[in-house]
């Protein structure tokens, strides 16, 4: 049957490709300005790669645009790593982390974005509290919210009322702090996301997306994808879906399926042992082009 989320409460994890939601078709007439100007902050001293994959997962996602945001003296790295992004240098704390004055300077690029992905390799600190602070609670653009933007927002202890739509994806251990009261499950997630006004992504096998009303089960991926930087690739993917139209309930549902697929896609070569993050973005192509042949968008 077609995909209905009005009439659908939980989501079969048999669901076939063409009962996802529609991928948007591409315009001949089009250029990279429609297809999604998305933000990744994240990043500081020691943990560039996070950044630079949630980028890439972003560009592999279609986006038309992709601006990686760190501090300083992070910069030359993230700048180096790839040549399809492009970068802000935001001011650092002197462990060169995300400082106060961070904030002032992504609002002065913020109507410029359609979506951002905040939290990759971000680490701790007030800076980055402040940061994911004002990014979340205040900026109406949609957000998807990973790794040590996570951990920020469990700091605070309380749920505000976002400005705009909200995508958490946390792993067990996040979701953990963000919801200490709560089973890492369905109905645990679906807790969290009422809780949160946001969909929530909850990582592992058979990851859950739920926005509290709405329950999907994902069938796809393997344990190799059990390595550090899967996450942040998923979070590039959820955003650039995000920046091209797609609902954010949505959006989780297509990334979290076409990454589970570029994650089996990787194995088959690599095998689960030796798979890394970086094969995940080789395999998307596939993965994306499979979805859209089975849903006519090819």
């Amino acid at each position: 049957m077609a995909w209905n989320p009005q009439k659908c409460r939980e989501v079969s994890e048999r669901m076939e490709w063409s009962e996802l939601p529609r991928w948007p078709r591409r315009r001949p007439e089009t250029h990279k300005g429609d297809y999604g100007r998305v933000l990744v902050a994240g990043g500081c001293a020691g943990m560039t790669g996070a950044v630079v994959l949630a980028a890439r997962g972003a560009l592999r996602g279609g986006a038309g645009l992709v601006y990686a945001a760190v501090p300083a003296s992070c910069w030359q790295v993230v700048a180096a790593a790839d040549p399809c992004y492009l970068t802000i240098r935001t001011a650092e704390d002197r462990a060169g982390g995300w400082s106060d004055e961070a904030v002032g300077q992504l609002e002065a690029h913020r109507g410029a974005m359609d979506v951002v992905a905040l939290g990759p390799g971000m680490g701790r600190g007030s800076g980055v509290d402040a940061v994911v602070t004002r990014l979340f609670d205040d900026w109406e653009l949609p957000l998807v919210c990973d790794a040590d933007g996570l951990n920020a927002l469990a700091r605070r202890g309380t749920w505000h009322r976002p400005a705009g739509p909200r995508v958490l994806t946390p792993h067990p251990g996040e979701f953990a702090r963000l919801a200490p009261d709560l089973t890492p499950d369905r109905a645990g997630a679906a807790e969290l996301a009422r809780r949160a006004g946001a969909t929530v992504v909850l990582k592992g096998h058979r990851t859950v997306v739920t926005d509290g009303r709405r329950i999907y089960v994902n069938a796809t991926g393997n344990p190799g994808m059990a390595t550090g930087g899967s996450g942040d690739v998923l979070t590039g993917l959820i955003a650039a879906c995000i920046g091209q139209g797609i609902a954010p309930f949505d959006a989780a549902l297509i990334g979290v399926r076409l990454h589970g697929r570029a994650g089996d896609l990787a194995a088959q070569r690599v095998g689960q042992v030796s798979l890394v993050a970086t094969d995940l973005l080789h395999a998307l192509p596939e993965a994306i082009s499979e979805y859209q042949q089975a849903t006519g968008e090819w």
